[in-house]
């Protein structure tokens, strides 16, 4: 059990692998933004005929009412949870009850491709709950299976993160609304939505290396 806690704590203090971590958190949040927000504002989530498996699935949920709408809610506040970094790992674990819910179902209708990408995101949920292991153990035993006995220093998102993930996440959700009310110039918004999600993204980028670089010289 020390080999495994001493491979854990030195994988989990990968520095280039926490940054790919944050932004995957990014990434798997994204996903879930436009489908949430179809579901929240009322909307049928396909065109696909209730002849059709898929689509008789999707146009019962659709009239659920109620229902539809909290499955929106629910995609919307764990995409938020993960964007903020702070409740990440809460965020990831509703995520991965929904996605393994949403996997599920594109492998049993035999959506067509869809099961690969969902099965990606679950797959890539997985490895950041293994990632926040050290914060789960707890759950299973007081003493925890991984022990710090060096009091390694994890990497954790820092404000720069928080702030950037409230800010790509009213973005989204903006950029959902608007796609709706404007009646032209759909492919011009999305352009710049994406630019300045770019620009937010590498900024926050540029900021956290420059913070780290600082925090080393004065290490």
């Amino acid at each position: 059990m020390k080999s495994f806690s001493s491979f854990y704590y030195s994988t989990r203090k990968n520095y280039p692998l926490a940054l790919l971590v944050w932004l995957t958190r990014y990434l798997l949040a994204f996903a879930f933004i436009p489908s949430g927000m179809k579901k929240l504002l009322g909307e049928r989530f396909t065109s696909i005929g209730i002849d059709n498996p898929i689509g008789f699935f999707f146009e019962a949920l659709y009239r659920s009412g109620m229902y539809w709408n909290f499955l929106g809610w629910s995609q919307l506040i764990t995409a938020l949870l993960m964007m903020t970094q702070r409740f990440s790992t809460l965020g990831n674990l509703i995520y991965f009850f929904i996605i393994s819910n949403i996997c599920c179902i594109t492998i049993a209708l035999q959506f067509t491709g869809t099961w690969v990408i969902t099965s990606l995101m679950l797959l890539a949920s997985v490895c950041l709950l293994l990632w926040d292991a050290n914060k789960f153990q707890f759950i299973f035993t007081s003493s925890g299976f991984f022990k710090n006995n060096h009091e390694v220093k994890l990497p954790e998102a820092s404000r720069f993160w928080e702030i950037s993930g409230l800010l790509l996440f009213i973005l989204s959700v903006a950029y959902t609304l608007l796609d709706r009310v404007i009646t032209e110039g759909h492919l011009v918004l999305f352009f710049a939505i994406f630019i300045a999600i770019l620009i937010i993204v590498t900024a926050t980028l540029f900021m956290e290396l420059k913070n780290k670089k600082a925090n080393t010289k004065n290490g």
